[in-house]
C-alpha cells in the first residue's frame, strides 16, 4: 500500500525513490511488526482474560504445567494481525506469491480459531473434530498446491531442487501438487505439535522464517542465483517483505510469550505459522532445505509417530511422554532448559540449511 503511494510521490521527489528498495521495506516491515505486537500484545492479553480465554491443562503432563491453567490463549491471533498489516503496508501488493502466502496463513488461523474457540469458550474437549480439522487443512493447503501449479511459467517451479548438488533437479510434473500440499499441511501440524512450551514454537518459526526470507530474496534475483546456483523464480523476492513481518511479529509476541508466559498462541497461531513456512519453503524451491532448518518441528512430529505406533503395536511407549519435549521434562530438565536447547539446535540447523546456498 505504502508502495504505491511513495512511488506516486517519487514523480516530485528522489527521495521516496528510496522504498523501491526491497531490503528497506523488509527493515520497515520488521520494525511495524514488533511495533504493532508490542504496542497491542498488553491490550489483547487483558482483553483475552476479561473473556476468560484460558488454556486447559492436560492433567497427565508434567504437574509444572498445571499453574498454567488460565493463562490467556488464541494470542496467535496478534501475530496474524501484526504480519498482514505490516505486509500489506510494506509488501508490493500486485505480486500473488505475496497473496498467496497471506491467504495460506489466513485460512489456517481460522482453522485453529474454530479449534480454540471449542475448547476454551465452548468448553467441549475435543474442539474441532480431528476429521473435520484435517479436511480444511487438505482443502487449503491441496487450493494453494493447485493455483502454484496453474500459475508455474517455468519447469523448475514444478521441480525439485536437491541441496548440495548443482544439477540435480527433478521434474515432479503433477506430482509437485502432492508434494507440495503434504508440505503445507505438514509444517502446519508440526509448528502446532511444538507449541507447547513457552516459546518453544515462535523463536524456531521466526528463525525459519527468517531464512526463508534469504531464500526468497536470493531466489528472486536473476544475478544471485545464477551466482549461488539457485533456481530463479520471478516475484519471490517481495516474500522477503512477509518473512521480515514474521520475525517481527514472533519477536513482539514472544516478548509476553517468554517464560512465564503471559499469553499462548494457540492452534489459531501455530497452524497458520507452519502452513505460511510450508508454502513460502514450496515456492521458492526449497521444501528440502525446510525440512533441515525445522529439524525441531520434525523431531516433535517423528516423536509422536513413534510413540503412537510403538504403543499400538507392542502397548509400550518409546518416551515418557510425547511430544518430545516432554519426555524431557518428565526426565527431570527445567522447563527453560528444554526450551533454550532446542532454540540453540534451531540456530545451528538454519545455520546448516543457510550453508547449502553455497556448498554445492
Amino acid at each position: 500500500m505504502l508502495l504505491l503511494l511513495t512511488t506516486y510521490l517519487s514523480k516530485y521527489h528522489t527521495f521516496f525513490t528510496v522504498f523501491n528498495y526491497l531490503s528497506l521495506r523488509a527493515i520497515l516491515g520488521v520494525l511495524t511488526a514488533l511495533v504493532i505486537s508490542l504496542l497491542i500484545g498488553n491490550k489483547v492479553i487483558a482483553m483475552l482474560q476479561r473473556l476468560q480465554i484460558g488454556q486447559a491443562i492436560r492433567d497427565d503432563g508434567p504437574q509444572t504445567h498445571l499453574s498454567k491453567a488460565g493463562t490467556p490463549t488464541m494470542g496467535g491471533a496478534l501475530i496474524i494481525f501484526s504480519i498482514s498489516v505490516s505486509t500489506i503496508l510494506w509488501g508490493d501488493l500486485s505480486n500473488h506469491y505475496l497473496w498467496l502466502v497471506v491467504l495460506v496463513m489466513l485460512s489456517f488461523g481460522a482453522i485453529g480459531w474454530v479449534d480454540d474457540y471449542r475448547k476454551v469458550v465452548e468448553k467441549n474437549p475435543r474442539g474441532l473434530p480431528a476429521k473435520w480439522k484435517y479436511f480444511w487443512q487438505s482443502f487449503f493447503g491441496l487450493a494453494a498446491a493447485i493455483f502454484l501449479y496453474l500459475t508455474a511459467t517455468t519447469p523448475t517451479e514444478t521441480s525439485l531442487i536437491v541441496p548440495l548438488f548443482k544439477d540435480v533437479v527433478i521434474p515432479l510434473g503433477i506430482f509437485f501438487v502432492v508434494l507440495t500440499y503434504f508440505v503445507i499441511v505438514g509444517t502446519s501440524n508440526a509448528v502446532n505439535l511444538t507449541d507447547g512450551l513457552d516459546g518453544l514454537a515462535i523463536l524456531p518459526t521466526v528463525l525459519v522464517g527468517g531464512a526463508l526470507g534469504i531464500f526468497a530474496y536470493l531466489t528472486g534475483n536473476s544475478q544471485f542465483s545464477e551466482y549461488l546456483l539457485i533456481p530463479y523464480v520471478q516475484g519471490t523476492g517481495e516474500l522477503l517483505v512477509f518473512c521480515a513481518a514474521l520475525a517481527g511479529a514472533g519477536l513482539g509476541f514472544l516478548w509476553f510469550n517468554t517464560y512465564p508466559a503471559q499469553i499462548f498462541m494457540g492452534d489459531v497461531g501455530s497452524l497458520a505459522l507452519g502452513a505460511a513456512l510450508g508454502v513460502i519453503a514450496v515456492i521458492v524451491r526449497q521444501e528440502l532445505v525446510l525440512f533441515i532448518m525445522g529439524g525441531v518441528f520434525v523431531m516433535e512430529t517423528v516423536s509422536v509417530i513413534l510413540q503412537v505406533a510403538s504403543y499400538k503395536l507392542t502397548k509400550r511407549r518409546i518416551f515418557r511422554m510425547a511430544p518430545i519435549h516432554h519426555h524431557f521434562e518428565l526426565k527431570g530438565w527445567a522447563e527453560p532448559k528444554v526450551i533454550v536447547r532446542f532454540w540453540i539446535i534451531t540456530v545451528c540447523l538454519v545455520l546448516v540449511g543457510l550453508a547449502t546456498l553455497k556448498v554445492r
